[in-house]
C-alpha cells in the first residue's frame, strides 16, 4: 500500500488535549447531575464516552485517510442526506423534543442531532461550489444568490426546530468562506445586510429570543426567571478566583447553574480552575483555530482551503459563542462548548470533521493567498 503523506501533529495534539480535558471537565460538571438525576447521568456518560469520544475517535481515523476530493464529489448528496435526516426530528415517534426544542432523533440506546452533521454537509457543499464557480465568483448570480438560497434552505429547517444557535455557526461559516473565496466588499455587505435584518426579524417574532436579547441588556432584570441562568453563571465565574475552588469542587453546578454539562460547562470550569484554567481553555481553541487556519492557507486548492475555513469557523464561533454567553457578553444562543460539553453526537461529528481537516492537511504546501484566485 501506498504509504501516506503525515497529517499536521500540532493540529491532531490540540484536538486531543481537547477532547481529553473536555472529558476530565465533563466528568466534574456532571457530578452535579449525577446528585439530580442519577438514571440521566449513566445515560449521557455512555453517550458521551461510547458515542462522542470513542465513535468519534474511529470515524475521525479514516476520514483522515479518505482523499479530501471524494467530499468534493459527493458534496450535493451529502448535504442532501443531511438536510433530511434533519427533518426527520419532525417526523412522531422518531424525532423528539427537549427543553421546548425539537432537534433529536431517537436512536433507542441513544439519541441523535442531526443538525450538528448538517453543518459540515453545508460547509463541503458550499466549499464545493465556490471552488466550482471561481472564475465567476464576482457575478451576483454565482455568489450572492446561490449562498442566500442556501442559507435559507438551512434556516428554514433549523429555525423551525427552532434551533438559532446551529444556524449562527452556518451563517458564520458561509461569511467566512464567501470572504475567503474572493468576494466583493459589497457583495459580502449585502449578505451581512441579510443576517442582520434576518435576525432583527427573529427577535420581533420569537418571544424566547427576545428575552434572550433582553436579559443580555439588562442581565439583572428578572434574576429569578429568565435572568436566573446568567446570574449564576455569573457567580459560579466570579467565585473561581484566580486559581480556582479545586477540581470537582463547584458548588454552583450542585443546586444553583443550570444545565451544568451542556451550556454552562464553562462557568463550572471557571469555578473549579478559575482565571488560569479558563485562560488555558481559552488559549487551547485560539491556538486551534490558528493551526487551522495555517492548513486552510497551505491547502492544495480552493475547495479544500475553504473546506478547513468553514470546519474552523464552526467550532470557533461555536466555542466563543458559548463562553462570551457565560460571561454576558453576548445573549444566550444554546451554543455547546465544542469538545467540552455534553453531547455525544456533537461530539461525534465534530471529530468527524476534525478527521477531513486532518485529510487536508497531509496535502499542505506551501501556497500564498494569491494563488488561490488562480
Amino acid at each position: 500500500m501506498r504509504k501516506l503523506p503525515p497529517i499536521d501533529r500540532p493540529f491532531l495534539l490540540i484536538v486531543m488535549v481537547l477532547v481529553g480535558f473536555g472529558f476530565f471537565l465533563f466528568s466534574s460538571a456532571s457530578l452535579g447531575l449525577l446528585v439530580r438525576d442519577g438514571v440521566r447521568f449513566g445515560t449521557l456518560a455512555f453517550s458521551q464516552f461510547f458515542l462522542g469520544i470513542v465513535g468519534g475517535g474511529i470515524v475521525a481515523y479514516f476520514n483522515s485517510r479518505i482523499p479530501y476530493k471524494f467530499w468534493r464529489k459527493y458534496s450535493f448528496y451529502f448535504f442532501l442526506i443531511a438536510a433530511i435526516m434533519t427533518l426527520l426530528v419532525f417526523v412522531p415517534g422518531l424525532g423528539y423534543s427537549a427543553g421546548g426544542a425539537r432537534r433529536w432523533i431517537s436512536l433507542g440506546f441513544t439519541s441523535f442531532q442531526p443538525g450538528e452533521l448538517l453543518k459540515v454537509a453545508f460547509v463541503i457543499y458550499l466549499a464545493a461550489w465556490f471552488s466550482g464557480v471561481k472564475s465567476k465568483i464576482h457575478t451576483f448570480t454565482y455568489s450572492v444568490v446561490p449562498l442566500v438560497v442556501l442559507l435559507g434552505v438551512t434556516g428554514a429547517i433549523l429555525l423551525s426546530q427552532p434551533d438559532t444557535g446551529t444556524f449562527i455557526s452556518i451563517f458564520a461559516a458561509g461569511v467566512a468562506m464567501f470572504f475567503i473565496v474572493g468576494s466583493r466588499w459589497r457583495d459580502i455587505s449585502i449578505i451581512t445586510l441579510i443576517g442582520l435584518v434576518a435576525f432583527s426579524g427573529l427577535v420581533i417574532t420569537r418571544p424566547y429570543i427576545k428575552d434572550r436579547v433582553m436579559t443580555y441588556l439588562d442581565p439583572s432584570s428578572d434574576p429569578l426567571g429568565s435572568s436566573y441562568q446568567i446570574q449564576q453563571s455569573l457567580i459560579a465565574i466570579g467565585s473561581g478566583g484566580v486559581w480556582g475552588r479545586g477540581f470537582g469542587q463547584s458548588i454552583q453546578k450542585f443546586k444553583y447553574l443550570p444545565e451544568p454539562v451542556d451550556d454552562s460547562i464553562f462557568a463550572v470550569v471557571a469555578e473549579e480552575f478559575g482565571f488560569v484554567g479558563s485562560l488555558i481553555l481559552v488559549s487551547l481553541f485560539f491556538a486551534l483555530g490558528i493551526r487551522g487556519l495555517i492548513i486552510a492557507y497551505r491547502a492544495p486548492d480552493v475547495f479544500s482551503s475553504l473546506t478547513v475555513v468553514g470546519v474552523i469557523t464552526i467550532i470557533m464561533v461555536g466555542s466563543f459563542t458559548n463562553i462570551a454567553s457565560m460571561l454576558s457578553l453576548v445573549p444566550l444562543s444554546g451554543q455547546p462548548l465544542i469538545f467540552i460539553s455534553h453531547g455525544g453526537s456533537a461530539l461525534f461529528i465534530s471529530l468527524f470533521a476534525v478527521g477531513i481537516v486532518l485529510n487536508i492537511s497531509r496535502y499542505s504546501k506551501k501556497v500564498s493567498p494569491a494563488s488561490l484566485n488562480k
